[in-house]
């Protein structure tokens, strides 16, 4: 037989103990509601926040990684730009020199092309020495600011991308042999020599292209590595809005219960003044 007693309201204590357990559960789905996540710190789950806060380290890192990415882009894409400048020129002066082999030409016009090829021969170490991009040449002579491009490959920075610095000014030593003055006629010699020098930049190039088309495709790689990284964050921690959103909704009705019941339990005592009259 239950005790009926003033001092012990078993009643009551019960449903406090359930009124304090739906608004201990009401905090949890409010708290995740406010911050979208079911794991907001250790205290939820120690175990999934800490894988989770080790994945957030990897996605923060690949932002570096990235960075230093598009960094060796621009590098490699100003010295591809002079490059191919410095190609053209060579060009230039290829249909200079053989312009200068006519026969019948006058001296004045021997030296009207001779200070032209002059020209362009002098701009070559200009374009290389000026390809410079956040203090990094790829082209120019070796004592130019010239550098080799190592791009962080990954989150701990234990490997890189690399594309080899190549000299495209007129210390390269095919572009040196390319002769300084046709103000006397090219001769055949002369020709070949520029001829060699077109597919020695031309090789350049070609390294430099395959070096910044490596970047490309790691950074579109690095980026979708990051995206599945924070998608499997997400999994782990994000809540379910839709789900704590029915929740609340079944909660905030059971508290209004829990208040009514031990409102009743609090009453019960009341109702043993009636054997006293």
């Amino acid at each position: 037989m239950p005790l009926n007693s003033v001092n012990t309201n078993v009643g009551a204590m019960v449903a406090l103990q359930n009124l304090n357990r739906t608004n201990t559960d009401l905090q949890t789905v409010q708290s995740r509601i406010n911050t979208g996540l079911k794991i907001n710190s250790a205290k939820d789950n120690g175990a999934i926040w800490a894988i989770a806060q080790n994945q957030r380290a990897e996605s923060s890192s690949l932002n570096a990684v990235m960075s230093s990415l598009q960094r060796g882009q621009s590098v490699a894409d100003v010295a591809m730009a002079a490059g191919t400048a410095i190609s053209d020129i060579l060009v230039q002066m290829k249909e200079k020199a053989v312009a200068s082999t006519e026969a019948g030409l006058t001296t004045a016009s021997l030296n009207a092309l001779n200070d032209e090829y002059t020209a362009l021969r002098d701009q070559i170490n200009t374009i290389a020495n000026n390809a410079t991009f956040d203090g990094v040449n790829l082209i120019a002579a070796v004592a130019t600011n010239s550098s080799d491009i190592k791009a962080i490959a990954n989150a701990d920075a234990s490997a890189t991308i690399d594309i080899d610095h190549q000299d495209l000014s007129l210390t390269n030593s095919s572009i040196a042999l390319v002769s300084s003055d046709i103000s006397s006629g090219a001769a055949t010699a002369d020709i070949t020599e520029i001829e060699t020098a077109i597919q020695a930049v031309s090789t350049a190039l070609s390294a430099i292209g395959t070096g910044a088309k490596a970047l490309d495709t790691h950074l579109n790689f690095i980026g979708k590595l990051q995206d599945t990284l924070d998608s499997g964050i997400g999994n782990l921690v994000d809540a379910d809005l839709a789900k704590e959103s029915a929740r609340l909704q079944a909660l905030q009705v059971k508290q209004q219960l829990g208040i009514q019941a031990l409102s009743i339990a609090n009453q019960s005592s009341s109702a043993l003044l009636g054997l006293f009259r």
